[in-house]
C-alpha cells in the first residue's frame, strides 16, 4: 500500500491539492483510466481521492455515484492557478476541452461547479430569482426604441417677467434673464440652482405651459416654434405626484394608454403597451396595488414617481420634462430614478429635468448642465466639464466636496469652503461695510455678479453662435413640428366611456366607505324613530310628513356636497394636468363625471328611503314611493350641478 508521502506532498496547501485534482480529472477523461494520479506521479491523499471518486459535494446529491458527477468547492486562488497550469501544459487544447467536459458549468463568484449531465436537470437559482428578460432569451432594450420624431430643443436669450400688483402700483419682476442652451436626442439636461432661482419656471416655459405673451427670446423645437402638435410628443412629469389614490398601478397606466395613444391602435394594443411600460419601469410586483394617498395606504414614494413617469413615457414621447423627480426619495431610490431617465434618453429621447441637491453619483449621470442663480445663467455646457470651468475663473473647493454641493454654494454666494479669485478679494478691500471688511469675504450679491460677468465674457458669446447654427434636418421633420393640428387619442364617445368607467372605479371606495354607509343608515333610523308611523289622516300628521319629506330633500341636496369637498380639489389638479396634455375634451369629462356619480349616488338613497319610508308609515303604494325616489334623485343632480358650477 502506498501510504508514504514525502514532505513536499505534506506541505501542499489545499489549493494545490485541488489544482492537482482538477488536472487529474481531465487526464482521467482523456485516457479513460481508473487510477487518480497527478502529472508528477504523486498520489493524492486518501480523503481527496475518495471524495473525487464518490462525487460527494456539500449541499448537492451525487446523482448515482457516476465519476463524472464531480462537485468541487475550490477557492478563488485555486481557480487562478488552474488557468495558469492549463496554459503551461503541452496538450493544452485537448486538456482544455477535457476540463470543460469534466467541470461543466462554473460559477466564478462561489467556485462551485456543476457537471454537464446535471446542467439540464438542475437550476442554479429559483425561478423567482431569474429576471424575465433573461428567461425570454437575448436581452431586450429596456425602453422603447421604435422610430420616433427626434426633437432638438434650443432656447436663446429667454427672458420671462411677471407683473406683481400692489395696492396702488404694478411692478415687473424678472424671473428669467437671458437664458440660453440646447439639448439633443439621447441627452439628459439637468437644471440646477438654489430655491427660487427659476428652475421650475424655465422648465414650464420650455414645456409650453406658460403664457407665451410674457416670454421674450427664442424657443424652438427642430428650429420651429411651439405648436399644438407638440402636446402629443411631449411628456411632462410635475413635482407633485398627481394620481388617483384608489386606482391600481395597472389601471392608472391602462386608462392613460387608452386616452393618449393613437386611434390607429386597438384596445388590446394599448393595454399591451401599458403592460410593457410596467415591465420597463420594474413595477410588476406592485401592478395590482392601489396608488394610495393621505387616507389610503398604497405604493412607496419611488414607485409613485415611476408611475408618474410611466404616465408620460407611455406615449413614447420625443421630449420628456421632469420637475424634481428625486424630491422626497432616499439616495438609492433617487439613483434608480435618474438611471431610468438615462435609459430613456439612450432610447433616443430628449430629457430635461430639474434637480435640487443631487448626490455625486446622480450628478455624473447627467450629460449637460444649466446652473441658475437669481434667474441668471451661471453655466451651460457639459456636466463633466463644469468643475474645470469654475477652476478656470478662480473658484475651486478648498475641501473634498460633492460637485453639486459646490455649485449650489457658489450659486447661493456661500464661499466659506471655496477659494475665490483675486478680483473678488480686491472688491472686498474696496467695500465700505465694516462687517464685510472684518470677514474678508465678498457678500453673495458680489459673488453672483462676478459669476454672471465671468460666464458672459468667456462662454456666452461662443455658445450663442453655436445655437444660431441651423440644424441639418429635413423638411418633413420641420413640417411635423410646425403643424397646428391637434391629435386626439380617442374619439369623443370613447373619451366619455373611458372616463365614465374610470370615475366609477375611482369613487366607489369613497361612496361605499363604512363611514358613509354608517352615516346614511344611522340618519335614516333616527328619522324613522322620530316620525315613527305618523298619522296620515289628521292634518297635523300630514304636516309632520311634509316636514319629513322636506328634510329628506334638503339632506340629499347637501350630503353629496360633503364628499365633493374632499375629492374635487385633488380631481381639479388632475384635470389641470391631463388637460395640459390634451388627454380628453372638457365636455366629455364633465358629462362622464356627472353620469358616473349617478349610479353610485342612487344606491345609498334607495337604502335610506326604504328605511325611512316604511318606518315613518308613509303611503304604502308603489307610485308615491317612486315619486319620492325621483325627488331625491333630482336633489342629488342639483347638488352635483351646484358643485361643478361653483368650482369652475
Amino acid at each position: 500500500m502506498e501510504n508514504t508521502m514525502n514532505p513536499t506532498t505534506l506541505a501542499r496547501t489545499k489549493s494545490d491539492q485541488l489544482v492537482i485534482e482538477t488536472q487529474a480529472a481531465a487526464a482521467t477523461t482523456l485516457n479513460e483510466a481508473a487510477p487518480v494520479t497527478s502529472d508528477s506521479g504523486g498520489i493524492l491523499s486518501r480523503k481527496s481521492s475518495k471524495r473525487f471518486m464518490m462525487g460527494a459535494s456539500p449541499g448537492r446529491s451525487s446523482g448515482g455515484g457516476n465519476k463524472n458527477n464531480t462537485h468541487i468547492w475550490k477557492s478563488r486562488s485555486a481557480q487562478m492557478k488552474l488557468d495558469t497550469e492549463e496554459l503551461s501544459l503541452s496538450s493544452g487544447a485537448a486538456l482544455s476541452r477535457a476540463s470543460s467536459a469534466s467541470l461543466g458549468l462554473s460559477f466564478s463568484f462561489t467556485g462551485f461547479t456543476v457537471p454537464p449531465d446535471e446542467i439540464a436537470d438542475s437550476k442554479p437559482f429559483s425561478d423567482d430569482d431569474i429576471p424575465e428578460d433573461i428567461e425570454d432569451g437575448p436581452s431586450k432594450p429596456k425602453f422603447q426604441t421604435e422610430p420616433t420624431l427626434p426633437l432638438y430643443l434650443k432656447f436663446i436669450d429667454v427672458t420671462y417677467k411677471v407683473t406683481t400688483k400692489g395696492m396702488k402700483t404694478c411692478e415687473e419682476r424678472d424671473i428669467l434673464n437671458g437664458i440660453s442652451g440646447a439639448v439633443n436626442p439621447g441627452e439628459v439636461l439637468a437644471l440646477m440652482g438654489p430655491s427660487g432661482s427659476g428652475k421650475t419656471t424655465l422648465l414650464n416655459l420650455l414645456g409650453g405651459r406658460l403664457n407665451q405673451s410674457s416670454v421674450d427670446g427664442s424657443v424652438t423645437y427642430n428650429d420651429q416654434p411651439y405648436s399644438k402638435f407638440l402636446k402629443s410628443r411631449i411628456g411632462f412629469v410635475t413635482q407633485d405626484d398627481v394620481l388617483f389614490p384608489h386606482l391600481t398601478v395597472k389601471e392608472t397606466l391602462t386608462y392613460a394608454a387608452r386616452l393618449r395613444l393613437s386611434k390607429a391602435l386597438s384596445r388590446q394594443q394599448k393595454e399591451k403597451r401599458a403592460i410593457d411600460v410596467i415591465r420597463e419601469l420594474g413595477l410588476e410586483r406592485c401592478q395590482d396595488t392601489m396608488i394610495g394617498g393621505s387616507f389610503v395606504r398604497g405604493v412607496s414614494g419611488g414607485e409613485r414617481k415611476r408611475v408618474c413617469i410611466g404616465n408620460e413615457i407611455i406615449i413614447n414621447p420625443s421630449l420628456l420634462f421632469l420637475d424634481e423627480p428625486t424630491s422626497g426619495l432616499d439616495s438609492t431610490t433617487a439613483l434608480r430614478t435618474v438611471q431610468t431617465l438615462h435609459d430613456i434618453a439612450e432610447a433616443g429621447k430628449t430629457v430635461v429635468t430639474t434637480i435640487h441637491q443631487p448626490s455625486s453619483r446622480l450628478f455624473h449621470k447627467f450629460d449637460k448642465l444649466i446652473l441658475l442663480g437669481k434667474g441668471s445663467l451661471l453655466y451651460f455646457g457639459r456636466a463633466s466639464e463644469v468643475m474645470v470651468y469654475f477652476s478656470s475663473i478662480g473658484c475651486s473647493p478648498l475641501i473634498a466636496m460633492n460637485p453639486a454641493e459646490f455649485l449650489l454654494d457658489l450659486a447661493n454666494g456661500n464661499i466659506n469652503d471655496i477659494s475665490v479669485p483675486s478680483e473678488l478679494e480686491d472688491k472686498v478691500q474696496m467695500g465700505t461695510s465694516e462687517t464685510e471688511t472684518r470677514n474678508e469675504k465678498p457678500p453673495p450679491t458680489v459673488v453672483h455678479e462676478y459669476l454672471v460677468e465671468a460666464y458672459e465674457s468667456r462662454v456666452a458669446e461662443n455658445e450663442k453662435k453655436k445655437l444660431m447654427t441651423p440644424l441639418p434636418l429635413d423638411d418633413e421633420n420641420k413640417l411635423k413640428v410646425s403643424s397646428s393640428k391637434r391629435e386626439w387619442g380617442a374619439s369623443w364617445w370613447e373619451q366619455y366611456c373611458i372616463l365614465f368607467c374610470r370615475g366609477i372605479k375611482e369613487r366607489r371606495h369613497d361612496y361605499f366607505s363604512w363611514l358613509r354607509i354608517t352615516q346614511v343608515l344611522s340618519t335614516a333610523v333616527i328619522l324613522g324613530l322620530l316620525w315613527w308611523q305618523s298619522d296620515t289622516k289628521s292634518t297635523g300628521g300630514r304636516q309632520d310628513q311634509a316636514g319629513l319629506l322636506f328634510f329628506i330633500a334638503v339632506f340629499w341636496g347637501f350630503f353629496p356636497v360633503f364628499t365633493a369637498i374632499f375629492t374635487f380639489p385633488q380631481e381639479r389638479a388632475m384635470i389641470n394636468k391631463e388637460r395640459a396634455a390634451d388627454m380628453y375634451r372638457l365636455s366629455a369629462y364633465f358629462l362622464a363625471r356627472t353620469t358616473s356619480d349617478l349610479p353610485l349616488d342612487l344606491i345609498l338613497p334607495v337604502l335610506f328611503l326604504l328605511v325611512v319610508y316604511f318606518m315613518a308609515g308613509l303611503r304604502q303604494s308603489l307610485g308615491p314611493f317612486f315619486y319620492s325616489m325621483f325627488t331625491v334623485f333630482l336633489c342629488i343632480v342639483a347638488a352635483q350641478v351646484r358643485i361643478f358650477t361653483t368650482s369652475s
